[in-house]
């Protein structure tokens, strides 16, 4: 018998800092992936929204290392859907292996913080152009802290008590799609709406920035989806190809309704398009066969299309509230399709290599298919219910911190802040044209002084009835 043994390569051997569990491909994958992630917010998302989004992206940072993370995926606090806050700083636990995955917990706490930050970036969509900038300082760590850890652990966490169940979400369709359109409209409502002015026209301030955004979003959903088997495996493959093949689906077809409908296809349109198949895939995108990410991206992009399109036009209470980015019907809406139609296709094999669990997880298709008709039947059952626990969580949770936040600040601009725009939250122009800025100034002394001598006028009148009395 041959003993003869074999020596690994020097980069390969393992030391001290890099133990034998760790895999240098898998932890270099997913700290590119979350680069990618990250890309989407900074810059792709800040071109579309500005400074709301640069500040929540370091506002969630320095949060998920202080409490967030391990809040999200740590220890089970009293019940099934709370983590207890703790840490993510230390060493001794930074260099430990992850809950899952080969590479340590520093990777996967950045991995997992930029999801974090994309659905506070996500929300701050919808409440454009009249939140006091003040407000949403606050809002940003409450609804962190009260909302998104809270979904986090209940879905993905190994203590969770939906995950437990058997729920199936891949890349975030609930946590971050679903939760961030539900508290954005929500928010929206407390907020209340821009002016009447902005509604009536809002026209991109730049179609070459918005496509540069839209850009980083697309691509940077490779690591999105591909960084979820945490590997560099064939599942990561293939959800990478199915993201791209059901978000090129979902913008054909909306580009299709808009010309038969309108007789046009506009940019705006085909990027929410885009965006409505990049949510819609979330949940499914590694456990689906490639001809169900086509079918996914026909019905994200036609059912959010006619919610936006016919519907929103119809119903007072999406007239209602003002939605400024439209995430309601590009998150929550196509997230739910998303959600169900995951519940329908999940493919038992697939599943097999994303969870290492065969036969607990089986779309309804694959459960006629194989003559299990209960576990197809009870894998619809609990994507349904993790759309109404995420609907409902969202709604209450979010609806207290609005109502919180406006007994500190208010909640909204004042309506000539407003009109003002940057210079009066920031005291900068968004685009400064020279001499604008000295116009605006005058115009603004003007306004000041002519308010002055009205309240004045005022005065005198009511002084001069007080002694006619």
């Amino acid at each position: 018998m041959n003993n003869t043994t074999f020596a690994l390569p020097l980069n390969l051997e393992p030391d001290q800092a890099s133990p034998a569990w760790m895999s240098k491909g898998d932890n270099a994958w997913q700290l590119t992936a979350a680069t990618l992630v990250g890309l989407q917010s900074v810059p792709g998302l800040i071109i579309l929204y500005a400074f709301m989004a640069l500040y929540a992206f370091a506002c969630v940072l320095v949060c998920w290392v202080l409490w967030g993370y391990r809040k999200s995926f740590g220890d089970e606090l009293f019940v099934p859907f709370l983590g207890t806050p703790n840490f993510a700083l230390d060493e001794k636990f930074l260099f430990k292996q992850a809950f899952s995955g080969k590479f340590p917990h520093a990777t996967m706490v950045y991995f997992q913080f930029v999801f974090a930050a994309i659905t506070l970036i996500l929300i701050a969509a919808a409440l454009l152009g009249r939140m006091n900038f003040y407000a949403w300082m606050l809002f940003v760590p409450l609804w962190l802290t009260f909302s998104y850890t809270i979904g986090a652990f209940t879905i993905w966490s190994n203590n969770g008590f939906l995950y437990k169940l058997g729920i199936i979400d891949y890349s975030g369709g609930f946590v971050i799609h679903l939760s961030s359109g539900v508290a954005g409209f929500t928010a929206a409502y407390w907020v209340g709406s821009r002016l009447t002015k902005d509604r009536e026209r809002f026209p991109p301030n730049n179609i070459l920035l918005m496509l540069t955004g839209a850009g980083f979003l697309w691509m940077g959903w490779t690591g999105f989806n591909g960084g979820d088997p945490y590997s560099v495996n064939v599942d990561a493959s293939l959800a990478v190809l199915n993201t791209h093949v059901c978000t090129a689906t979902s913008l054909l077809t909306w580009v299709m309704l808009d010309v038969y409908f309108f007789g046009k296809a506009s940019i705006i349109g085909t990027i929410q398009g885009m965006i409505t198949g990049l949510v819609c895939i979330a949940p499914a995108a590694g456990v689906v066969q490639g001809w169900a990410a086509i079918i996914m991206g026909v019905c994200s992009g036609s059912i959010p299309w006619f919610t936006m399109m016919i519907i929103h036009k119809k119903s007072k209470l999406l007239q209602m509230v003002n939605d400024t980015m439209a995430v309601l019907h590009t998150h929550a809406i196509a997230g739910c399709p998303g959600g169900i139609l995951t519940g329908l296709f999940a493919e038992p094999k697939l599943n097999n290599l994303f969870f290492n669990s065969y036969g607990d997880y089986v779309g309804l298709f694959y459960g006629f298919e194989m003559g299990n008709f209960k576990a197809g039947f009870r894998q619809m059952g609990i994507q349904l219910l993790g759309i109404l626990f995420i609907v409902k969580l969202n709604i209450v949770i979010t609806s207290m911190i609005c109502i919180l936040v406006q007994f500190v600040v208010p909640l909204r601009m004042s309506d000539e802040d407003t009109e003002i725009g940057d210079e009066a939250a920031h005291n900068e122009e968004a685009y400064a044209i020279w001499g604008q800025g000295e116009k605006l100034g005058k115009l603004r002394h003007e306004a000041a002084v002519y308010n002055d001598i009205e309240s004045s006028v005022t005065k005198s009148r009511a002084i001069g009835q007080v002694e006619m009395t």
